[in-house]
């Protein structure tokens, strides 16, 4: 059963701190080119910016995190680049995972992983395993994911379970099966490298979020561009269908205020 309700259903509390932040970690290779540095450079120095994110957002109150890594697409790039990408993807299981766990951060991987070897299959449940009763932020890594890939997947899982209720599912009921069901749905979604769309990234789940575009690199966002972009996520007013009055209204009568 998922653990949240959708925003399509119920209207979910608003805080000035974003509960969930999705972030396509885009500009690597753009970020290396400029510095005339081999486009590997660039997702050496992006690992870093993960970390001064991942400790910011929880120094923040952030709960979840999720961070899209490589997606179903990205298998496309040269050979050397993605070999180079999952090398990189294992050493991060290899050297992080113990500091995450010491942090009390939960790690999840969502993605097919059917095409990852066994070695890093193993590290990826054995990360999850040993974070698995942590709960001050849970780092949620988007690998081989694709949302259309999400959004089938759970379709299969649903019918495979239930079969018995074909033509009578409603929303929630596929909800459960999406593979990230155990978070609420991202209250903030932050793009970096200046490119303006979704790229196949959470598209069930980012049907009621705030959207912010940066044309930072991802190797250059830091902590102040990640409070820019709450700043900016603050200054919205999410009305989840409802009137502008009605906000107002509530907010008043429940004391809250910069909703």
């Amino acid at each position: 059963m998922a653990l949240f309700q959708s925003s399509a259903r119920a209207v979910p509390n608003t805080n000035p701190i974003p509960c969930h932040i999705a972030i396509i970690m885009d500009g690597n290779g753009r970020w290396a080119k400029q510095r005339f540095l081999p486009r590997v450079a660039g997702h050496q120095r992006g690992m870093e910016t993960v970390r001064e994110i991942v400790k910011e957002c929880r120094e923040l109150g952030v709960s979840y995190l999720t961070l899209f890594a490589f997606s179903s697409e990205n298998w496309r790039r040269p050979q050397e680049e993605v070999s180079f990408l999952m090398q990189l993807f294992l050493k991060m299981l290899e050297r992080e995972v113990s500091k995450l766990h010491e942090n009390d951060i939960r790690l999840k991987v969502i993605g097919d992983r059917s095409r990852f070897d066994e070695n890093l299959k193993r590290r990826i449940s054995d990360a999850e395993q040993l974070t698995s009763n942590n709960s001050s932020l849970t780092l949620t890594v988007a690998a081989d994911y694709g949302g259309r890939w999400d959004v089938m997947q759970a379709m299969q899982k649903m019918l495979q379970a239930h079969p018995e209720r074909m033509n009578r599912f409603k929303e929630e009921d596929l909800e459960a099966y999406l593979s990230i069901s155990y978070a609420p749905e991202p209250d903030l979604f932050i793009r970096t490298g200046g490119e303006k769309r979704i790229s196949n990234f959470m598209l069930w789940q980012l049907a009621y979020t705030e959207l912010y575009f940066t044309d930072i690199l991802w190797p250059s966002f830091d902590a102040e561009a990640l409070k820019l972009a709450i700043h900016s996520y603050r200054e919205r007013e999410r009305r989840f269908g409802r009137t502008s009055e009605q906000v107002r209204e509530e907010g008043m009568q429940s004391g809250r205020t910069g909703d």
